[in-house]
């Protein structure tokens, strides 16, 4: 038995390697173009977060060597593609992958580490936690889905790398066979979730990986021209139109500014009457 946990532990260290560097050329790509494109920092973010969680739940159970090593460099390898977003991202981006990066990695993390020093049986609080870190690699399986519904809406699976899906269905195999040897629920039910959605993931690449191809720019100028929104009849869609609104110089009094005054009687073609129009009727603006 402890062989067979070897073996997947092993098994499981390996093939996450894969999935940590799986988004390689993806961070290649941002690093080239100097660009985040379409791609988010959320998933990463959760990542850095569950590795987090992992290692601090094998310090806790003890014994647990392997969890220890692939979770300790998956903190790093997810620092390290935070960084690089953070450093070509737009700054609605970049700020609020900081904001997110404090409120979860710092501030949450943080917040768990202190409750559980408030339960006193040290087999109460490893099971706590090993529940609160099967609730974060579910979630660390599911954030791909925003990635997925682009999929389904694009027709294109230029956002989701095929060999990202492959690795973390492989990992969830590996990682199961090593919870279920164990006899721990909290590493067996995460990798069911990754695999079924490891799988999906793979089955949808394969239907849209020949369809073509639709642009979309998800990150925007700070700076953009007046909305105007139209609202249609009932049974229609709404439809928004850029519009640019010019607002006319004030008037005082109704009288023209110096500088606006009429022309000159010497500046009228000869024959011409000059009409003077005051007060601030609308429907005054040509002469009758």
């Amino acid at each position: 038995m402890d062989f067979l946990i070897f073996i997947f532990g092993i098994l499981g260290n390996i093939v996450s390697l894969f999935v940590f560097f799986a988004p390689v050329p993806t961070f290649y790509r941002i690093y080239k173009e100097k660009s985040t494109e379409g791609f988010q920092s959320i998933p990463y973010l959760v990542a850095l977060f569950s590795s987090m969680l992992w290692l601090y739940y094998a310090f806790l159970k003890g014994h647990s060597f392997l969890l220890i090593t692939i979770n300790s460099f998956g903190c790093v390898i997810e620092m390290v593609y935070i960084a690089i977003y953070i450093a070509y991202a737009l700054r609605a981006a970049r700020s609020s992958t900081i904001k997110l990066f404090a409120l979860m990695n710092v501030g949450l993390f943080s917040l768990l580490i202190l409750i559980m020093h408030f339960i006193p049986n040290g087999d109460a609080r490893t099971t706590v936690f090993g529940w609160i870190c099967t609730t974060i690699s579910v979630s660390v399986f599911a954030a791909p889905l925003g990635i997925v519904a682009r999929v389904v809406r694009t027709k294109s699976v230029e956002f989701m790398p095929f060999s990202l899906s492959f690795f973390l269905t492989l990992s969830a195999i590996m990682w199961f066979g090593y919870g279920f040897f164990q006899k721990d629920w909290c590493i067996m039910i995460p990798n069911i979730v990754g695999f079924v959605l490891g799988l999906s993931q793979m089955v949808l690449y394969g239907y849209y990986r020949n369809k073509g191809v639709i642009i979309i720019k998800d990150e925007i100028m700070d700076e953009q021209l007046p909305q105007h929104v139209v609202h249609p009849p009932s049974g229609r869609a709404s439809v928004v139109h850029p519009v640019t609104v010019e607002i006319p110089a004030p008037i005082n009094g109704g009288e023209a500014r110096a500088d606006e005054q009429q022309p000159q009687p010497s500046q009228l073609p000869e024959g011409a009457v000059e009409v003077v129009v005051s007060g601030n009727d609308p429907g005054s603006d040509q002469p009758s």
